[in-house]
């Protein structure tokens, strides 16, 4: 690389012997970049991280992807371009980007390979000052979003779009259900309301429902305060349940999505927040109530770039509506600080390291 772009990279790892344990593991080390760029290679300087509940339990060691030794974390970024390869046409220095979390899914159906290549997972992440990428990873940075709000659509904001746009898309006046105030549920909150949907939300608390009920939330629960809030949701539907649910619990809400979602209904598997589970729900019990509701339960992962491309279409055409929201921003320094208010799960929208 020409004299004037940096040579090395100071990020985030965790170190091999210590992996498995917590995020208070994360050291800091100096890396190498490489000397030359390959011809559809774009360096870029990274802007913002932000952050997944993905990344707590690659932290703990629970993730199911082997990843690779001392792994860089982190899969959702907001840069600028310093550098391009000679074959290079789609970008140019100066350029605001963000990379897909799935390096290798381009466009169309999920493969094995590129599940696989997820970043901060799979790969090595972006919690690092500079990083290389091939030229048909990146996607543009709508124009009107800040690195800080475009790092929270990588992940949560193509998730929570993949949900509204599958086989059996939303569409103006169907009636959705969205679990939680994190990053996918308030972007599947602002998708819906953008689409025409009425949106019911659950949440363990009023703050956060009095947030949801200001970004077009129609009807919340406080799930602590009403246990059986499943019975709820059925009587603002009139009995009849929604038309979508963006599950987000998983074990221990999937029975009550079972029952609330209408006949024919579409469940969007996203999550497993709530790992304790719901004692009363068998494979047997979910198999039979697909079966006798008619029931397309549909799990979600992530997104392609194609796809991410068309959701930033939405994004600028309706800037107000969707603008990402982001609840706290952390500096590189106090990284370990996001994770640990990550965990604490005091959010609304997404958390985000300052990188540069």
């Amino acid at each position: 690389m020409t004299s004037n772009l940096p040579t090395s990279t100071r990020e985030l790892y965790y170190p091999k012997a210590r992996l498995i344990g917590s995020y208070t593991n994360l050291e800091f080390r100096e890396s190498a970049l490489p000397s030359e760029l390959k011809s559809s290679d774009v360096l870029v300087k990274i802007h913002a991280v932000s952050l997944q509940s993905r990344d707590l339990l690659i932290s703990q060691g629970l993730y199911s992807i082997p990843t690779p030794e001392n792994l860089v974390p982190g899969s959702d970024m907001a840069g600028e371009v310093l550098a391009v390869g000679d074959q290079v046409t789609q970008w140019k220095t100066g350029d605001r980007v963000c990379a897909n979390f799935l390096t290798k899914h381009i466009y169309g159906e999920l493969t094995h390979e590129a599940r696989l290549s997820a970043l901060g997972g799979g790969v090595h992440g972006v919690l690092t000052q500079y990083k290389v990428f091939q030229e048909n990873v990146l996607v543009a940075i709508p124009e009107h979003l800040s690195y800080e709000e475009a790092s929270t659509l990588p992940c949560a904001g193509l998730t929570a779009y993949n949900a509204m746009r599958g086989p059996v898309p939303v569409k103006g006046g169907d009636t959705v259900l969205v679990q939680g105030t994190g990053g996918v549920s308030i972007f599947a909150l602002q998708f819906a309301v953008t689409i025409g949907a009425t949106v019911i939300l659950t949440s363990s608390s009023d703050n956060k429902l009095a947030l949801a009920r200001k970004y077009g939330a129609k009807h919340t629960i406080n799930y602590k305060k009403t246990p059986d809030w499943e019975k709820e949701v059925m009587g603002i539907t009139g009995g009849r349940g929604v038309d979508h649910t963006i599950e987000i619990g998983g074990p221990g809400t999937f029975g009550k999505s079972l029952e609330t979602t209408r006949l024919g209904g579409t469940i969007h598997t996203i999550g497993a927040l709530d790992l304790q589970g719901d004692s009363n729900l068998t494979a047997t019990g979910v198999i039979v109530s697909a079966i006798l509701k008619g029931l397309n339960i549909r799990g979600i992962h992530v997104g392609s770039v194609e796809l991410f491309n068309e959701m930033n279409r939405l994004l600028a055409a309706r800037p107000d509506a969707t603008r990402p929201v982001v609840d706290k921003v952390f500096s590189f320094e106090d990284t370990v600080k996001a994770y640990e208010y990550l965990e604490s799960q005091a959010h609304v929208g997404k958390v985000v390291v300052k990188v540069a």
